[in-house]
């Protein structure tokens, strides 16, 4: 709501006023809606079903909870599990769940619709993207509603992380089959309308366990990928909030603004120009390191971040206590480059190079473009929509190069699996990847993460830019929202206007 004011009738005294409303005379109603912009719209809101980050901007933690809960310092804690007990081979978790917590279409929830996610999630017909943390389960048991035992194939000691993930949040047999458009989760928030191409319309939720810690009574996510547009409404006023994705430089306008607040944080998202390695001249290594020379990361970090963000030279995110510095292995030289080209008997070469909708993907694309020209790639930029990008170069893997920042946490496993869309077939990779994931000490799994990061940078397998930052832009008032982003969501949970 906006502010209001009483206005008292010119035909009435003022006694006559007052005894007739003895209420304050000016008085502000408070306010509990927000409109919140996003820069993607997601193909749908079943986080379990596909992969797109912005799936879980709209759903996570907001419909739909897991059993643990990603903090925003990257820790782990509680949500739809109280408490639990490990195992001193980190093979068995054993879950004690919250009792009296309903879904939004009032059926209950308890122990059976844990184990029939996890076990849909690691199945056979699952397009979960983290399958494999599922597919790692040996047994569910439940021998209580409100008790859950997970017992592991191999020991994972990243699992109560994964489970804080949207890929593990907890649904209802009931409902599960039309989650994708008519999600129904035990989250403070419910589906009220998805106008496809403009907004979705949440409502707190009535069967939420706790409804008085919900301030927002009402949000409504408008899908603007426009950056002018997305601007232009902020400044007219009928956005509250631009949490992801709206783009440096201007972020910088709106510091000098009094109306908003500026946020700016770490995520884990490292922004690459992504390679396909199985497509030629790409599956030389020499060719694929000619790609990172030619590549200056402050210019790229300029034009799509007004100078926020970190450069990286692996795919790590800086702020993770294992990340190894690389930048300085493939500096800026143009020359170097060409020399490569040369040996690597490549001359003349045509590619095209592929971006998708965020919006620092156009101009990445337009530096990156210009600096391969420099160095004689002709690189022609075919802008493609989300679904299309997702379909021909994500699934089918029908793409040369391609701008993108993977957002998932620990994704760097990814580069143990040849049929990933970066086509990277690799036994040290493979090996260092599965040391990372079983080993229970800590220095021995760093050490592994590290191995592999190098190994990466050596390989050239894409060329590493910069961690994405999350940028923020906020009305003056509004509170809660998260500043770093260990995993990109809207947590609602704690939003409110002061």
């Amino acid at each position: 709501m906006t502010r209001r004011w009483i206005y008292l009738s010119a035909t009435l005294g003022l006694a006559a006023a007052l005894a007739a409303m003895p209420t304050v005379v000016q008085a502000q109603a408070k306010k509990d809606s927000l409109v919140l912009a996003m820069t993607l719209e997601p193909p749908g809101l079943d986080p379990t079903i596909a992969p797109a980050a912005a799936i879980g901007e709209v759903v996570h933690y907001n419909i739909f909870e897991g059993l643990t809960k990603i903090l925003e310092n990257g820790e782990v804690g509680p949500l739809l599990a109280d408490s639990w007990s490990v195992s001193p081979d980190m093979k068995v978790f054993t879950f004690k769940l919250k009792s009296g917590v309903k879904f939004s279409d009032g059926t209950a929830f308890d122990a059976a619709d844990v184990k029939f996610s996890f076990e849909t999630y690691g199945g056979e017909k699952s397009t979960n993207k983290r399958k494999a943390v599922f597919a790692n389960i040996e047994s569910i048991v439940t021998p209580d509603p409100l008790t859950v035992a997970i017992t592991l194939k191999k020991a994972d000691p990243t699992f109560l992380f994964s489970l804080g993930e949207n890929t593990a949040v907890i649904t209802a047999p009931e409902s599960a089959a039309t989650n994708a458009t008519k999600p129904v989760g035990t989250g403070p928030y419910k589906l009220v309308e998805w106008v496809k191409g403009d907004s979705v319309t949440l409502a707190a939720n009535e069967a939420y366990r706790n409804p008085a810690a919900i301030k927002l009574k009402s949000v409504k996510m408008r899908f603007i990928g426009d950056q002018g547009a997305l601007v232009a409404a902020m400044r007219a006023g009928d956005i509250d909030a631009v949490p992801i994705g709206i783009l440096g430089e201007n972020v910088r306008e709106f510091e000098k603004d009094k109306r908003f607040k500026v946020t700016a944080g770490s995520t884990e998202g490292e922004t690459m120009l992504i390679i396909n390695n199985k497509r030629k001249p790409f599956d030389d290594v020499r060719v694929r390191r000619a790609l990172t020379y030619a590549i200056d990361r402050a210019a790229v970090i300029e034009a799509a971040s007004a100078g926020y963000g970190k450069p990286i030279g692996s795919h790590f995110a800086p702020h993770d206590p294992a990340y190894v510095d690389l930048t300085k292995m493939y500096p800026y030289d143009p020359a170097k480059a060409k020399a490569l080209l040369k040996e690597a008997g490549v001359s003349n070469l045509e590619v095209t190079l592929r971006l998708p909708p965020p919006p620092y993907a156009k101009p990445i694309g337009e530096v990156v473009q210009a600096m391969l020209g420099q160095v004689g790639i002709n690189a022609k930029i075919e802008n493609v929509e989300w679904a299309q990008w997702l379909d021909g170069t994500f699934k089918n893997k029908n793409y040369d190069l391609t701008v993108i920042s993977h957002v998932e946490p620990n994704d760097i496993v990814k580069y143990a699996e040849p049929d990933y869309y970066f086509q990277y077939d690799s036994q040290k990779a493979r090996d260092l990847v599965a040391k990372a994931n079983s080993t229970l000490d800590k220095a021995e799994r760093t050490r592994a993460l590290q191995d592999l990061q190098q190994l990466l940078a050596e390989d050239a397998v894409n060329v590493y830019l910069y961690n994405l930052p999350r940028l923020g832009v906020y009305k003056q008032g509004l509170t809660g929202f998260w500043v770093n982003a260990p995993i990109f969501v809207n947590d609602l949970t704690a939003v409110a206007w002061q």
